[in-house]
């Protein structure tokens, strides 16, 4: 591929660690952040949206706090993220006001993304923002974890972010220029790897171990959240964020860095994933004309196709669609309870307000994430 795979993408998730958001652990590096929101803004104006993974929380908060050194003991780390998230928020939204763009903190953390509940959630919160042309600025909720503020990092939060938005590219920015042969600090015959699939079994031990000091994650992680971030069908850039205009040079087609390429479509990785990867908690049975629409006419589930709910499943759980015949025919995420869905079962989709009080989706389960079987 002699082009970068952000030309043609629209929405990109972008990460950016610790050592490219602060001077050397020293505080928040406001020049560095504000030609962040300068490049986002740019692209923008490409057509693109954007949502910011950013760390840097921890380390203004030492320097907030007058720590030199990152502590071990989890309360304190926790500390130094609340101190430093409100600088870290309030410096976006300084830098992005420039642009005359509004920005939109969001902190979460990996059990909000494994909970499917909270899962389409915060989907629906992020491209709420971005219809609204807002950028949003997510970080781990520092202050509230614990196994992940010692052993976690936002790489792989940034691949989660990925998949729930479905974005197709997730840019890692990095201190180095991507991912190397061997360690370029210790081999000086390892060479840039300028392509490579995300399945690649040799990828992870070319990768090598840790990172900075500052951060928590090293190339090993990029390639692991890269890895996660494939399984809805998205393609990584690992770069170097020191490099000059980088995100605006690689919408621009400019190859830069290491892309770690997605095996398969975003379509189809997103359907094996519904098909093979999720815990089914209960079933509706259809009509013969819901089941039609599914199966031949590739339409979403309505609540009026619905005859039957079995089981007790939550929003965003994932259940199995049978016809009358007892016969499995898809597999979906629900947008209602099963309370809820019992409720609107057999109704028009311009009766669920009046059923419940209010309108989630309109659709029982999306096409999008339907996966016929």
């Amino acid at each position: 591929m002699t082009q970068s795979i952000l030309q043609s993408a629209r929405r990109i998730v972008v990460k950016v660690g610790s050592s490219l958001v602060t001077n050397e652990g020293n505080g928040l590096d406001r020049h560095a952040l504000g030609d962040w929101a300068r490049q986002i803004f740019r692209l923008g104006q490409m057509g693109k949206e954007i949502v910011l993974v950013s760390s840097g929380a921890v380390a203004e908060g030492m320097q907030r706090l007058g720590w030199k050194t990152r502590p071990a003991a989890l309360y304190e780390l926790q500390a130094a993220a609340a101190v430093g998230q409100m600088d870290l928020a309030r410096a976006y939204a300084d830098c992005f006001s420039e642009y005359e763009l509004q920005t939109a903190q969001i902190l979460l953390t990996h059990d909000d993304l494994s909970s499917r509940k909270r899962y389409l959630n915060a989907r629906s919160t992020i491209l709420t923002l971005l219809n609204l042309h807002i950028v949003p600025v997510i970080n781990e909720n520092d202050t509230v974890v614990s196994d992940e503020i010692r052993f976690g990092d936002n790489d792989n939060l940034a691949a989660l972010v990925a998949n729930l938005i479905e974005a197709e590219v997730l840019v890692i920015l990095t201190d180095q220029e991507g991912l190397f042969t061997g360690d370029p600090r210790k081999n000086a015959d390892a060479v840039l790897i300028p392509e490579v699939s995300v399945s690649d079994p040799d990828i992870i031990s070319v990768a090598g171990g840790a990172g900075s000091g500052i951060g928590r994650g090293g190339m090993q992680s990029k390639v692991m959240a890269a890895r996660r971030a494939a399984r809805s069908g998205a393609h990584t850039v690992i770069a170097s964020g020191r490099a000059k205009d980088v995100l605006v040079r690689l919408a621009g087609g400019e190859a830069i860095g290491t892309t770690l390429l997605a095996d398969m479509p975003v379509k189809v990785a997103r359907k094996l994933w519904l098909a093979d990867h999720l815990q089914v908690r209960g079933s509706v049975v259809l009509d013969d004309g819901a089941s039609k629409a599914l199966l031949t006419e590739g339409k979403s589930l309505l609540p009026i196709g619905v005859v039957e709910v079995k089981g007790e499943f939550e929003r965003g759980e994932a259940i199995s669609c049978f016809d009358t015949r007892g016969h499995e025919i898809a597999r979906g995420l629900i947008n209602y309870s099963a309370r809820e869905s019992r409720k609107i079962m057999r109704l028009p989709t311009s009766r669920i307000e009046a059923a419940l009080g209010y309108v989630d989706e309109y659709e029982l389960i999306h096409r999008d994430n339907l996966v016929i079987l």
